[in-house]
């Protein structure tokens, strides 16, 4: 059983900006495997990838950050704009497609956790298929999920913030944006969203707030950690590192699975903080330079 199964979207982010023009592999749950990989961890991710050449750039940068692709290849490659703004946030304009997957993963593609989240947990035909799966596969594995809301594919609000709030109650670990929080609850503090959410079933639920650092709650403790400060180069990838580097630090403290589910829920506000700072540190380490570029093990501070 390897450690991590992703499921979800991966894209070609076509990145516009003083004067320049990049194509560079993205798509939220394929950055977050390429971040597993990076690390060192043995990733699983079933995607959607066609025979283009869009599909080869992203299947060459998958599979040379140790990541084992295991869908078909099928259909027309994904792709967005990305505009970079003064500020180095992005903006996005997409054409994305995710089809039905009736047929996988396979059964025998387990992992001790599962990760999805984003476009692919939310648009159809296959956000049905995404919902299923979690919910097969729950009694075997710890499952996250970033909403990482794209409000160009989300939909109507209303709609959109019930698919994602039975997302988050199937759920152990949640990671949200400030920007995702104030997109579904306008007006509604973070801290209170994350409450919320995080007595509705996850042990642990996560919000990034950007340049002011992040945050987490869980049944019995509440830590913020500040910013890793450093010169962004742009944010694209920040909170898809940001995942990697939650998951990889619970990984390591043998917080993930479904028999390790107790011990989750009874992580110390210190071993919280710990996690949420390694999380920040691979963020930082991912804006520091240009598209969703994440660090490798070795690159870390010892």
């Amino acid at each position: 059983m390897r450690p991590f199964l992703i499921i979800g979207e991966s894209i070609l982010d076509v990145i516009e900006g003083s004067g320049t023009r990049r194509a560079l592999p993205g798509g939220s749950p394929a950055n977050v495997a390429a971040g597993l990989g990076r690390l060192g961890h043995d990733v699983g991710l079933w995607t959607h990838l066609g025979a283009d050449p869009a599909g080869d750039l992203l299947r060459d940068h998958l599979t040379a950050s140790g990541v084992r692709l295991l869908a078909p290849i099928t259909g027309v490659t994904s792709q967005a704009r990305a505009e970079i703004q003064p500020d180095g946030s992005a903006r996005y304009a997409f054409a994305v497609e995710w089809p039905r997957w009736p047929d996988g993963p396979a059964a025998t593609e387990t992992a001790i956790h599962l990760h999805t989240g984003s476009i692919a947990a939310l648009l159809e035909p296959g956000a049905g298929d995404v919902g299923k799966l979690l919910s097969e596969r729950r009694a075997i594995t710890t499952i996250s999920y970033d909403p990482n809301i794209r409000p160009a594919l989300a939909g109507e609000p209303d709609a959109c913030r019930a698919r994602v709030e039975a997302l988050v109650a199937v759920s152990d670990v949640v990671k949200a944006s400030d920007e995702d929080l104030e997109w579904l609850y306008p007006g509604i503090p973070a801290l209170d969203v994350a409450r919320r959410w995080q007595a509705s079933g996850p042990a642990l639920v996560g919000v990034t707030l950007g340049a002011h650092g992040a945050f987490a709650v869980t049944g019995n403790a509440h830590v913020v950690v500040p910013p890793v400060k450093v010169t962004v180069a742009d944010t694209v990838g920040a909170g898809d590192s940001f995942m990697s580097g939650l998951l990889d630090a619970l990984r390591e403290r043998h917080l993930l699975g479904a028999g390790a589910r107790p011990r989750l829920r009874a992580v110390t506000a210190g071993d919280l903080g710990r996690v949420l700072s390694h999380a920040a540190l691979v963020a930082a380490i991912t804006v520091s330079r240009a598209g969703a570029a994440p660090p490798t093990r070795e690159e870390l501070p010892v």
